[in-house]
C-alpha cells in the first residue's frame, strides 16, 4: 500500500499560479502511475492530469491542457501539479491518487489509494 498527502493548495487570484506536491510513503513510489483530481462544491471528482511511472507519459483533461503541468521525482517519491494561469473555475478539493495500471486512465476507479486532498480557491 502507499500513503498519499498533498500539499500547496491556497488562495491565488485569477492568472496566477500554484504548484501542488504529493509525497508518496509506505511503498515504492515508482511502481505506480499517478493522478491529480479535483472535486468542486455540489460535483463529482473529476480527472485533471496523470503521469506514468516513469514521467514519461502524460494525459490531461481539455479543460487544463496547456495550462497545467504534472510531473514527478521518484527519487523524492513526489509527483507535482503546476498550475498556471488559474481560472475562478479551477476552484476545487485537488486530489492526487496512485495506481498500479501500467497505462495512464482518467478513471477514478483504477485509483484505489487517495490523499486527503488540498483547497485551490481563485478568486476573481
Amino acid at each position: 500500500q502507499v500513503q498519499l498527502a498533498e500539499s500547496g493548495g491556497g488562495l491565488v487570484q485569477a492568472g496566477g499560479s500554484l504548484r501542488l506536491s504529493c509525497s508518496a510513503s509506505g511503498s515504492t513510489f515508482s511502481s505506480y502511475a499517478m493522478g491529480w483530481f479535483r472535486q468542486a462544491p455540489g460535483n463529482e471528482r473529476k480527472f485533471v492530469a496523470a503521469i506514468n511511472w516513469s514521467g514519461g507519459n502524460t494525459y490531461y483533461a481539455d479543460s487544463v491542457k496547456g495550462r497545467f503541468t504534472i510531473s514527478r521525482d521518484n527519487a523524492k517519491n513526489t509527483v507535482y501539479l503546476q498550475m498556471n494561469s488559474l481560472k475562478p473555475e479551477d476552484t476545487a478539493v485537488y486530489y492526487c491518487a496512485a495506481t498500479g495500471l501500467f497505462g495512464l486512465t482518467r478513471e477514478k476507479r483504477a485509483y484505489p489509494y487517495w490523499g486527503q486532498g488540498t483547497q485551490v480557491t481563485v478568486s476573481s
